[in-house]
């Protein structure tokens, strides 16, 4: 909630979003920082017109400054994975029931491209 805070407090002083999330994960110890580095990637290729942003001291992506998705390493709260998840904003909606998040332990080919298509359809 701190970083949180001062996310909000720094607000249009602090315009570069890209630092500050490659900052962000330049901090995650290795297996957490080489999945966001590859969401990283995936994301700028699969949905270009997302601005990066730290949000909660996390990684994520934002479309006319609402966050769409993020990326929670599994260091920064001792869990056993990491997770990638979509705000309410993301258009993910199906039906009455959907993923809103998603545990990684790992990326495999097809988990990057079922994640970028997921970012895909979040922000049309």
């Amino acid at each position: 909630m701190k970083e949180r805070a001062q996310e909000l407090k720094a607000g249009a002083k602090n315009a570069d979003g890209e630092r500050d999330v490659l900052a962000k994960i330049a901090e995650m110890p290795g297996g957490d920082r080489v999945m966001a580095e590859r969401i990283h990637a995936l994301i700028k290729t699969s949905a270009p017109m997302l601005s990066p942003k730290t949000w909660y001291g996390m990684p994520a992506y934002a479309k006319d400054g609402d966050v769409i998705c993020f990326f929670q390493s599994a260091h920064k709260f001792k869990a056993r994975y990491s997770t990638f998840g979509f705000s309410d904003k993301a258009s993910l909606d199906e039906g009455n029931l959907w993923p809103t998040a998603f545990a990684l332990k790992a990326l495999t080919p097809a988990d990057e491209a079922r994640i970028a298509a997921l970012v895909k359809k979040a922000v049309r």
